[in-house]
């Protein structure tokens, strides 16, 4: 394999890469360092990212409270242990984590920041991916090529939100802000705002607004389920008195992958158990003004949808500071000063509407694909283990668990690919191409996520198709890490 000790730095000293990273958020970072621990001897890469700094999602979002939506430990690096007692992380500490993870390990001096993918075309002539990538100060696309490419793109739009209808919103004469546009800067001080959502974001934005609007009311369809976490956990503390930090971090790591996996099986396995065990934690924190029917009553079962955490019940901390509200109903329309809703007599006054109603999915990041200059379609294709695309030669991404920390699936992907490198140069592969076995009953298809979430609902149209058996979605971590660490790889891939 080809050999450099750090990403290119212009047109005219581009190799054959062994491998093209698209995305420098967690999980390209994390594939980054499994690559140089447990890839094939001299195996070379960089990291492209189109933004001008690492952290993805982290780097992007600026909305008021913005912090990861899974605990940290878990959410972490495995390699690279959090040593604070901190069970939620904000976006500003996780992109220093980040940064600094990825320094140590020297993963920093593979990325070409501002270096946009813009197509892929596999040859099979020549058995690599040729990449066309706009890059700052240049007006034409450069080249780059590569054996293999890994998608650590995520899956949804960075550029645009998703489209919802609020009826007259174009005619408010005040401030309407989408969270994953924030204005740098802006000062809500004293004002009016009105977050129209019920998700992880609403959730988020309203307590981190309230000590300084003059109000804020989280307007929603529906509700969610809420659960306070505790900023801090007693047990991660005795850990780290006790044991070595090292040992204690994966102790830790240990008891938060069985909570995350207790909780979601309880709630699937037992959801009238659940709904009442919720309820019942709910009702206690709430102002006696605010019922708990209909604004805290979801029409669906725990975890059919994302829970809504919030830290040290802040959430609810703010309804009883008395600077925020919850008002359940449909919009009927927005007019220049003012939002009525139907079949109430209510109607709001905001200076400010933050639209909270969810993210555009998008696979790949964008890309346009081609192989042999023939585009083919993500959901027409079903998904190898989660990480690759029937037919596709030498492409793996990176998805994490709707129910638990993202960097976990995303791990498991690239524990994945470092499996088929290995048994590649066994064989002396040049590339691996997932086949669907030909059968007389066609594999049933299911979507990816299985979440009832609004902006999951195109997903069929998006993301590539989930199987039976290999082809499955990733359910369980336990399980999907023991097969890629030690199961059968070759399954239903050829070898060429």
């Amino acid at each position: 394999m080809a050999n450099i000790n750090a990403a290119p730095k212009g047109p005219e000293d581009i190799p054959l890469l062994d491998i093209i990273i698209v995305g420098a958020g967690i999980s390209g970072i994390n594939a980054a360092y499994r690559i140089q621990t447990e890839g094939p001897a001299h195996t070379s890469y960089a990291i492209l990212e189109g933004r001008a700094s690492m952290g993805g999602t982290w780097d992007l979002f600026r909305y008021p409270g913005i912090r990861s939506d899974s605990d940290i430990f878990t959410f972490g690096f495995p390699w690279s242990p959090w040593m604070q007692n901190e069970t939620m992380a904000s976006a500003a500490k996780l992109k220093t984590y980040m940064t600094e993870s990825a320094q140590s390990q020297g993963i920093d001096q593979h990325i070409l920041y501002k270096h946009r993918v813009v197509s892929a075309n596999w040859s099979w002539e020549k058995k690599h991916w040729e990449l066309q990538v706009s890059v700052d100060g240049h007006e034409q696309p450069i080249v780059f090529h590569s054996r293999f490419i890994l998608l650590g793109t995520g899956y949804y739009d960075y550029e645009q939100p998703l489209k919802t209808t609020i009826p007259g919103i174009e005619n408010f004469k005040g401030k309407v802000i989408h969270p994953q546009f924030w204005p740098k800067d802006y000062d809500y001080t004293d004002k009016e705002v009105v977050v129209i959502g019920s998700g992880a974001t609403a959730v988020t934005i309203v307590p981190a607004m309230a000590d300084r609007v003059k109000r804020v009311t989280m307007l929603q369809r529906s509700p969610s389920y809420i659960f306070s976490i505790p900023s801090s956990s007693a047990i991660t503390a005795l850990l780290f008195a006790i044991f070595p930090a090292t040992l204690a971090h994966s102790l830790n790591r240990i008891l938060w992958l069985f909570r995350s996996w207790l909780t979601t099986w309880i709630c699937r396995t037992f959801p009238t158990f659940a709904k009442h065990l919720v309820r019942r934690l709910t009702t206690q924190q709430l102002p006696p003004d605010i019922q708990w029917d209909p604004h805290f009553k979801p029409r669906y079962n725990p975890w059919e949808q994302r829970f809504c955490a919030c830290v040290d019940g802040d959430f609810f901390a703010a309804l009883l500071s008395g600077k925020a509200d919850v008002v359940t109903g449909t919009i009927k329309r927005v007019t220049e000063h003012t939002i009525e809703l139907d079949n109430s007599d209510q109607i709001l006054h905001p200076d400010v509407i933050v639209t909270a109603t969810g993210l555009k999915l998008k696979f790949g990041g964008g890309i346009h694909f081609q192989i042999d200059g023939k585009r083919f379609k993500w959901s027409e294709r079903f998904s190898w283990r989660a990480a690759m695309i029937e037919d596709v030669p030498n492409l793996f991404f990176l998805t994490g668990y709707e129910t638990t920390s993202w960097t976990l699936g995303a791990d498991v992907s690239a524990r994945l690919f470092m499996r088929v490198l290995h048994g590649m140069e066994k064989q002396g592969a040049a590339v691996a191409v997932p086949r669907v076995p030909r059968t007389d009953v066609p594999m049933v298809a299911k979507p990816m996520m299985s979440l009832t979430s609004t902006y999951l609902k195109t997903i069929d149209q998006v993301l590539p198709k989930g199987g039976e058996g290999i082809w499955a979605p990733k359910v369980n971590y336990f399980v999907d890490m023991a097969v890629a660490k030690w199961g059968d790889v070759s399954k239903d891939l050829e070898f060429i």
